[in-house]
């Protein structure tokens, strides 16, 4: 006979710094090209979004899209150079919503970097700062930004040089943000987990910024795993390496509290590709949907992190980019797409007993879930949990490995997630 024990909606944990971290997390996602120009209208998209229980969207002002033309009063918004009509109707739509928003600011346009593509630095950063003033402005309702892409990667950003990076980009925007926004956080950073072919380290480029004297409310890193098939958002990840995944997440923790100590961490960019459609990095449509969960219950636990960003929606249409897709390109569900909506994590194991956390989130929901195991073709009731008030819970079972298991709450079910 199985016995469940239905715990308080905290995980317990042996440091009481984890226990206590991250309950304020909220998981978003990220999808411009999806959001701008996918099927249907703007409006039913971020619809699915809202549906879907997304707090919120990392969106990007292209800053070479939004001014191709140098601009006669830069600052302000109405200048006639500025084109904001594409970035106006989703960000509108998200206010509308109620969903949290975080601006990334990125691409440099040729009139600022003397006619180079948009991943060179602008020549100075009176440039930048102007532009993040107009946007602020314009945007005066959204209390996060984020300044770049991945700029400890030479494809986002060149030269990767955390002192330019500090003085051309981050500050002036810093400054000029603030200076708007009386209550906003700027992030800096944004560093892809490892440096690339001619790139720089997160490990250096972060320290690099503290020598810069960078000014930022929250470091952000988009913790991608390096090696999928052996790496899961818990395990695998290279610790004295000068990487940082998922599963080497503390070493950011360490480096954020010595470096920037009030600074809060956001994971602004996250995903494991699938397999169907990427047979060389993807990983088993289970295994993507497991690791959703595993990776917000990594963020759950972290001391420091604000958010969590899942990237993408849509599967892209180029097979060479990502298919971490919670849908697939003809838009059909994937496992990840259940996950996302109501993650489930198997958390530990002791002898015989699995302990499980996990968060609802669709609007629809409500607070109490049954976890429901498999027994043929049917699925029976374990027990029930009872969600806080950010939809979290966990809960303790008697399972034997194998054991397949899903949460369920009113019409939302979760994926299936086996007991290992």
């Amino acid at each position: 006979m199985l016995a469940v024990a239905v715990l308080a909606a905290t995980v317990v944990a042996a440091d009481p710094a984890r226990a206590r971290a991250g309950t304020g997390v909220e998981y978003g996602l990220t999808d411009d090209a999806w959001l701008t120009d996918g099927p249907g209208t703007v409006a039913s998209r971020l619809d699915k979004l809202q549906a879907l229980g997304v707090q919120v969207v990392r969106f990007t002002l292209d800053w070479n899209e939004i001014a191709p033309t140098r601009p006669t009063q830069a600052s302000d918004p109405d200048d006639s150079a500025y084109d904001w009509s594409s970035a106006d109707t989703v960000l509108d739509g998200l206010h509308a919503r109620n969903i949290d928003t975080v601006l990334q600011l990125s691409g440099t346009p040729k009139w600022a970097n003397g006619g180079r593509p948009p991943n060179y630095l602008p020549s100075s950063g009176s440039s930048f700062r102007n532009f993040a003033t107009a946007a602020a402005t314009r945007y005066g309702w959204v209390t996060r930004w984020l300044i770049w892409n991945e700029p400890n990667q030479l494809r986002w950003l060149r030269p990767a040089s955390p002192r330019l990076y500090t003085l051309r980009l981050l500050n002036p925007a810093y400054e000029a943000i603030h200076q708007v926004i009386a209550d906003a956080q700027v992030a800096g950073g944004g560093t892809a987990p490892r440096g690339g072919s001619g790139g720089i380290s997160p490990v250096a480029f972060l320290t690099g910024l503290h020598v810069a004297h960078a000014r930022l409310d929250a470091y952000a890193h988009n913790p991608y795993p390096l090696d999928p098939r052996r790496e899961s958002p818990l395990s695998g990840g290279c610790t004295h390496c000068s990487t940082i995944t998922m599963a080497t997440i503390d070493k950011l923790v360490r480096l954020v509290t010595v470096n920037f100590p009030r600074a809060r961490i956001w994971l602004t960019e996250y995903a494991y590709q699938s397999n169907p459609p990427d047979r060389v990095l993807g990983v088993s449509l289970a295994k993507q949907a497991r690791y959703i969960g595993e990776g917000d219950f990594v963020a759950y636990r972290t001391p420091r992190v604000d958010l969590l960003i899942h990237f993408l929606y849509q599967d892209e249409p180029n097979l060479a980019r990502f298919q971490s897709g919670l849908v697939t390109l003809a838009g059909k569900a994937k496992p990840a797409l259940a996950a996302f909506r109501l993650p489930l994590a198997e958390t530990r194991r002791t002898g015989s007993t699995t302990s499980f956390w996990g968060q609802l989130r669709s609007p629809e929901s409500g607070t109490t879930v049954r976890i429901e195991r498999q027994v043929g073709r049917t699925w029976s009731t374990v027990g029930v949990a009872h969600a806080n008030g950010k939809g979290f819970f966990t809960f303790t079972a008697t399972l034997p490995p194998g054991t397949r298991v899903r949460a369920e709450v009113d019409a939302v079910v979760g994926a299936t997630l086996t007991v290992v």
